[in-house]
């Protein structure tokens, strides 16, 4: 769509990292669980352990999922910029290669519930 402007439009984005005080926008979803309609939309220092992230709010969010108790993390399926990536679970997301408003999504072969035929 054309958008017609009376002078110079000069867009400023605010969510460049430099605005977060010292922290970075993580995405992580969970693939095939429509319970959760979007990723969830984390905000956390680069030096966070990724064990951290896992066991702290992704963890928490997850909950309300009836799949959630029973994930085991070590057979999770990751990927980073849609390719399958494997975590260092006791490295920092910056040590992880994490960096500001990057996706994360997991995959947990056999819990499926929520899922739409894939």
């Amino acid at each position: 769509m054309t958008v017609a402007a009376i002078r110079e439009y000069i867009g400023v984005p605010r969510d460049s990292v430099e605005n977060f005080g010292g922290k970075q926008i993580v995405y992580a979803s969970w693939d095939r669980h429509l319970l959760f309609a979007a990723p969830f939309l984390l905000c956390l220092p680069p030096e966070t352990r990724f064990r951290d992230l896992v066991d702290g709010p992704l963890t928490a969010l997850l909950q309300a999922d009836p799949d959630a108790a029973a994930i085991d993390w070590t057979k999770v399926e990751w990927l980073k910029d849609n390719q399958p990536w494997t975590p260092d679970f006791d490295a920092s997301l910056a040590a992880n290669g994490i960096g500001h408003k990057d996706q994360l999504r997991f995959r947990t072969p056999g819990l499926n519930s929520l899922s739409a035929a894939a």
